[in-house]
């Protein structure tokens, strides 16, 4: 087990830990929650970057870096539904997506065929992960920091949420297209036998 998968790995039990954090009420759970989120989302960059600069990129790591983004995004939006920030719905629509998606990266690797990341997929996980960062941003103003109604830390957690309803939405469609996009490019492949992906 090499460095990068190790980082790659470790957003899991880090998942579990944010959600954990995420329903305590203790002061400093949000604070907290929200560092152990900015951590997991370095390790997303880090992982790739060592595997690269090492020259030990490798299928395994490819899989598995998208596989964990993946748990650890639809960990959180289900914590987030569980303490009534967004609508279970919108979540369905993006857990169903990720389920397609990789069930067809699993029919793909069977055939030999590692479907990498698209431009789509990232900018996709790029308006999650800012999504999900609101939320947690806006428990630390709201439950860490205090203050009344009329403080200036209730209404930054108010201006947080808001803008963690308008993200969450823009990150559904950004889901939803980016797994169109993928179809468009790999169905072939996975829907018929002996089809090839695009070029």
């Amino acid at each position: 087990m090499n460095l990068p998968n190790v980082l790659t790995l470790s957003r899991i039990p880090l998942m579990f830990a944010i959600v954990w954090l995420m329903k305590e009420s203790f002061v400093g759970a949000a604070t907290a929650a929200f560092i152990l989120f900015v951590i997991a989302g370095l390790t997303d960059w880090l992982d790739g970057y060592v595997a690269r600069k090492r020259g030990i990129v490798s299928n395994f790591g490819i899989l598995m870096d998208a596989l964990t983004d993946k748990i650890l995004m639809l960990g959180l939006m289900i914590a987030l539904v569980d303490i009534g920030r967004v609508h279970i719905f919108l979540v369905l629509l993006i857990l169903g997506r990720e389920f397609m998606i990789t069930g067809m990266r699993l029919v793909a690797a069977t055939k030999g065929v590692v479907v990498a990341a698209e431009s789509s997929g990232k900018q996709k996980t790029v308006t999650q992960i800012l999504a999900v960062g609101a939320f947690l941003l806006e428990s630390v103003f709201r439950f860490d920091f205090g203050g009344g109604e009329g403080s200036w830390m209730h209404q930054t957690a108010e201006i947080l949420n808001w803008l963690g309803l308008i993200l969450f939405g823009l990150c559904v469609f950004m889901t939803l297209y980016s797994g169109v996009k993928y179809f468009k490019k790999y169905g072939e492949l996975v829907f018929f036998e002996g089809g090839e992906s695009e070029k």
